[in-house]
């Protein structure tokens, strides 16, 4: 039967991360101290230490967690779609949406991967963790021509590349200007003539009648 503080490491990680976040966006990755984390999450560092080895380690746990919500916030907009007049327009509007949890990973992420660009060791595990989330999206992408009736003309890597690229570089012009530039709106105006530049109609079988 588990013991006490197995069961509880779960509950514990999770208010790490949640501290970790908090701190990370008000503080910077930089200006973050480990004991500002774990008086925020009401721990000793001996918690943090058993749970983490340093702030990068953190980063990186919260980098997967983001990236199990966006996997999951656009597989449920793909399942979605077809449920629309528009079902392209209308999964790039639910996808693009700008909330603060999104506008803090952005800040976060950003600066983080300044950090990392600087530091080859920190920036190829950063390369590994956004391998993994390209490959998700890249899946879903698949899906998501095979919805439209398309079959894709590129590679999906490399659209993957490109997709997250417009999203990332619309969110920093649409939070520093965003009274000029809605969240959404590039995305909403481009992703469907980058969608169909990368694929072409599905052929349809012809049968004898």
């Amino acid at each position: 039967m588990p013991k006490g503080p197995t069961k509880r490491r779960p509950q514990t990680t999770a208010r790490l991360l949640d501290a970790a976040l908090e701190t990370f966006t008000e503080r910077g990755f930089h200006g973050a101290s480990i004991e500002e984390i774990c008086d925020r999450a009401g721990f000793t560092r001996g918690a943090f230490y058993s749970n983490y080895r340093t702030k990068e380690e953190l980063f990186f746990a919260l980098f997967d967690l983001h990236a199990r919500r966006v996997v999951d916030r656009l597989a449920a907009a793909v399942d979605e779609m077809q449920d629309t007049a528009d079902p392209l327009h209308a999964l790039i509007a639910r996808t693009s949406a700008l909330d603060e949890a999104e506008r803090r990973w952005y800040l976060l992420s950003t600066e983080f991967t300044l950090h990392a660009i600087r530091h080859p060791d920190t920036a190829r595990t950063l390369a590994d963790h956004d391998r993994r989330l390209r490959a998700e999206i890249a899946r879903l992408l698949a899906v998501l021509f095979d919805r439209l009736g398309r079959r894709p003309t590129v590679d999906l890597d490399s659209l993957a590349r490109l997709v997250t690229a417009l999203h990332e570089g619309s969110l920093a012009q649409s939070l520093v200007e965003p009274d000029q530039l809605p969240p959404g709106e590039l995305p909403g105006t481009y992703l469907p003539l980058v969608i169909h530049a990368a694929s072409r109609a599905r052929r349809t079988r012809r049968t004898d009648s």
